[in-house]
This record gives structure tokens, sequence and C-alpha cells, in this order.
């Protein structure tokens, strides 16, 4: 009888993280985080060529489509990795953010700041080493344009 393969908690993450953003090898991605090189580095193992961090050099802004922050630290970390991927997302991102924070409230925290920055939470996901919480923003551009469009016909 074949045994299944164990996962560590790490791999369980990733591959979290990948289904929920549905990364693809065509996606640019971004990582981020107190832990972003071990998953920067896992996601190369894993055949993605086109991944980032904020401080691998100069990055396009506005082109990447997927975001992932590994949040192994304290809520504030989190949040700052959060305002470090921002510029470099484009308006049809996804994002995935691992918290492992032990802190009251510190997933609520989050998910509010995603919907500040125009996110719409899609799915929390428990993994081992805490949650997957994955959020995606379409057309943010649109929303603002639709916005302006509206004070203009009220200005009429």
């Amino acid at each position: 009888m074949a045994q299944p393969r164990s996962v560590s908690g790490r791999e369980q993450v990733v591959d979290t993280m990948i289904a929920l953003t549905r990364l693809s090898g065509l996606h640019r991605a971004i990582v981020a985080g107190s832990d972003s090189m071990a998953l920067y580095l896992s996601l190369r193992r894993r055949g993605f060529v086109r991944i980032a961090t904020p401080v691998t050099g100069p990055l396009p802004k506005g082109q990447h489509t997927v975001a992932l922050i590994s949040g192994r630290g304290p809520l504030p970390s989190i949040e700052a990795a959060l305002g470090q991927v921002a510029p470099f997302l484009s308006t049809n991102a996804a994002i995935a953010v691992l918290i492992c924070s032990g802190e009251d409230g510190s997933s609520l925290k989050i998910r509010h700041r995603l919907e500040q920055m125009g996110f719409r939470i899609e799915a929390g996901v428990r993994c081992h080493d805490g949650l997957v919480l994955s959020a995606c923003r379409q057309g943010v551009r649109q929303l603002f344009a639709r916005q302006g469009f509206a004070r203009m016909e009220q200005a009429a």
C-alpha cells in the first residue's frame, strides 16, 4: 500500500498560495514579508521564473499580477510588506497573505487593510503555519473612472 507523501508546513503554505492566486508560469509575481526569500526560492524550485522581491532591483510598477506575502512576523511587518508590494501590482492583481501572528484580530486588521487597497477577499484557508488569506482586485481604474463619471453627471 502506498503511503501519502508528507508535505512540510512551508510547502503546504506555498501550495495553498499558488492555488488561491491561480499563479502560473506566465504571471509576474512579487514576494515580500519576513520569510520572503524562502518563499522566493521555493517558487523558483517549482519552475516559476518571473518572481521578484521588492529588493531584487528595479521593478516595473503596476505590472505584477500576483503578490505573495509571508507574514511570519508581527502585524506591523505584514502591513509594511503590503505597502512594499502595492506599487508593483496591476489593476487586476491577486494576493495571498500568510498570517501567523497570534495577535487578537490580526486577520481582521489585514482584511481591512486589503480592502482599503481595493482588494476583495475571496478565501481564507487554515494551514499548518497559520491562515492564508487571498484577495483580488479587478479593474480598480474602471471603478475610479465610474466614480469620476458619476461626479460629472451630478455636476451637469
